[in-house]
């Protein structure tokens, strides 16, 4: 989507505050002993307060009102039995529409505490994110985000999932420019233009550099194995930089 009003921008804001609140909500709810379907069911009832869909279940028919995913599942996990244990990391992506707009973000939550690495690294997914929302700009190039994140994490002894990307999001939630690497790409060589509506969503881990599926058809896995972190927000390119949609208020 391009924004070209001040009403789509505000359409725009609406839901990604939305979006950005049952994200917020379903964190402070979680502690360990309550199962992923549990969680999820905090999310959809918020959602629906709102009179928001949630989009995978809308667009996809995806079994969920948002995606959970623990531990090993690095994306698109189902919610379900799963029961959230104590030093657990537990991704939370949550992707509404609401008088046709859409908004999505995610993040990765710490349930108590964990080991020193996996905090290093949520807090490095955290700032990877933001440095890539940072290259966004109009007029810039898109190829801009995944170099600037590829820098900070090779500084750092990271790697990137490179098959999990970016997107165009705002009329609905996947469309152009469909793929935005979050790495970089010598092969992307498309500039943002102004109005842009894009999600930024690096996925930094400790060794990983694939997304695999695995067998329930809907979650990923690394490969190969290693903890990753995911951390997403909405944004809109403008001349002076990014305008941040999903923030809670």
């Amino acid at each position: 989507m391009t924004i070209t009003r001040q009403d789509e921008l505000d359409g725009l804001r609406m839901i990604g505050q939305i979006v950005a609140n049952t994200m917020q909500l379903m964190s402070r709810a979680m502690e360990p002993g309550m199962t992923t379907r549990e969680l999820d069911e905090i999310g959809r009832k918020n959602l629906d307060r709102e009179g928001a869909r949630s989009a995978p279940e809308s667009t996809y028919e995806f079994p969920g009102a948002t995606c959970i995913s623990v531990n090993e599942e690095i994306a698109h996990g189902i919610p379900g039995d799963r029961v959230i244990a104590p030093g657990d990391l537990v991704n939370i992506d949550v992707s509404a529409s609401k008088n046709g707009y859409f908004a999505d973000t995610g993040a990765t939550f710490r349930v108590g505490q964990v080991r020193p690495s996996l905090d290093r690294l949520c807090r490095d997914g955290r700032r990877a994110m933001q440095i890539g929302i940072a290259q966004v700009a109009a007029d810039r190039p898109l190829a801009g985000i995944g170099k600037a994140i590829g820098r900070f994490a090779s500084e750092r002894g990271y790697t990137l999932i490179r098959n999990l990307a970016s997107h165009g999001v705002g009329r609905s939630l996947h469309e152009y420019p469909e793929e935005i690497a979050t790495w970089p790409s010598r092969r992307e060589k498309r500039r943002i233009t102004k109005g842009l509506v894009m999600t930024v969503e690096p996925f930094l881990s400790t060794g990983g550099l694939w997304a695999d599926l695995g067998a329930d058809g809907w979650t990923l896995y690394s490969d190969p194995r290693a903890p990753v972190v995911q951390y997403e927000h909405t944004v809109v390119a403008t001349e002076r930089g990014p305008i941040v949609v999903t923030l809670p208020g």
